[in-house]
C-alpha cells in the first residue's frame, strides 16, 4: 500500500512539473523579440502630413503592415540609428512582406515640416514615409500606438531636445496594433531597437495575425 503512495505521489509530481513546463516555455513558432498585445487595438481615426504635404490617415495604414516610430529629425543618436538600420534590413522586409512600409512619426511639428521631413527620409531610403501634426492631432495618435513623447526644455530655444520612445510599433493591415519591438538595454549601448530581431520575428507576426 505504502509502495503505491509513492508512486501515485511520483506521477502527480511529474503531472504537475510538465504542466509547469508547458507553461513556462515560449511555444514553438511565437515570436520570441515582438511583444504582442492580447488583443489587436484598433487605431483611431487621425490626420497627419507626410513628407509630400498630403494627407496621410487611417486609410494609408490600411493594406499594409506598416512598422512605425516616434522621433524628430534634430534627434542626435536614436533616429538616425534607428532609420539607417531599416534601411540596412528594408530589402529583406519587403521580401518577407511586399506590403510592409516604415513610418517614421515626427513629434517635432515645430522644426519639422514636410518639406525637412523629406529632405530627411529621403537620405535613408526614399520609400519610407515620414509624418507629422500639431500636438492637439498628434499627441493621442502617438498614445494610440501605445507610445509617448514630450518636450524637453522650451521651444524658444533652438536646440531643444524632445524625450520619445524608442520602440518600433506594429500596425497591421486592418489598422490595428498588435505589438511592438522594444529597445534592447545594454550597459553602455544605445538603447535602439534590434533590427534583427524584427526581421526574424515579422514572418511569425504576419503568421499569427494572417
Amino acid at each position: 500500500m505504502k509502495q503505491k503512495v509513492v508512486i501515485a505521489l511520483g506521477l502527480l509530481v511529474a503531472l504537475v512539473g510538465g504542466i509547469y513546463l508547458s507553461l513556462s516555455l515560449k511555444p514553438s513558432g511565437m515570436p520570441e523579440h515582438a511583444s504582442l498585445y492580447p488583443q489587436a487595438r484598433e487605431v483611431p481615426d487621425f490626420t497627419l502630413l507626410d513628407q509630400q504635404g498630403q494627407r496621410f490617415g487611417k486609410e494609408r495604414l490600411t493594406g499594409h503592415w506598416t512598422l512605425a516610430f516616434t522621433g524628430y529629425t534634430f534627434c542626435p543618436d536614436i533616429c538616425p540609428t534607428t532609420l539607417a538600420e531599416l534601411k540596412r534590413i528594408y530589402p529583406q522586409l519587403k521580401a518577407i512582406s511586399p506590403d510592409i512600409q516604415v513610418l517614421f512619426l515626427s513629434v517635432d511639428p515645430n522644426r519639422d515640416t514636410p518639406e525637412r521631413l523629406n529632405e530627411y527620409v529621403n537620405f535613408f531610403e526614399p520609400e519610407f514615409i515620414a509624418a507629422s501634426a500639431e500636438h492637439a492631432e498628434l499627441f493621442p495618435f502617438v498614445r494610440s500606438l501605445g507610445m509617448m513623447y514630450a518636450i524637453a526644455g522650451s521651444t524658444d530655444t533652438p536646440d531643444y531636445l524632445v524625450d520619445h520612445s524608442a520602440s518600433v510599433t506594429v500596425i497591421n493591415p486592418k489598422a490595428q496594433v498588435v505589438g511592438r519591438f522594444k529597445p534592447v538595454l545594454a550597459p553602455g549601448a544605445m538603447a535602439v531597437v534590434n533590427p534583427d530581431h524584427i526581421l526574424q520575428d515579422m514572418p511569425l507576426v504576419i503568421e499569427t495575425y494572417r
